[in-house]
């Protein structure tokens, strides 16, 4: 994968902190940004594919196997079983 260098602003005591948690990790403050950086990108794309295919279900609609017929009313699903 290509790369290429960036300039940032983050703020002092950020830095600080996530220099201190590279060390943690064992890794170096540019590997602990591509992770954050991959990890965040990854699941927005997943969220974005989610949601395309429930707005084509939603578009589409379901069959819930009535046929597009309902043969029952709404109070009969409310009675109760004989005691």
């Amino acid at each position: 994968m290509e790369r290429q260098n960036v300039t940032l602003s983050i703020p002092k005591e950020i830095l600080k902190k996530a220099r201190i948690l590279a060390i943690e990790q064992d890794t170096s403050l540019s590997g602990l940004l591509t992770r954050v950086l991959t990890e965040t990108v990854e699941q927005h794309e997943q969220y974005t594919l989610a949601r395309m295919a429930h707005l084509k279900l939603l578009e589409e609609g379901v069959d819930l196997g009535t046929g597009g017929k309902i043969d029952w009313e709404r109070e009969s699903l409310h009675d109760r079983w004989p005691a």
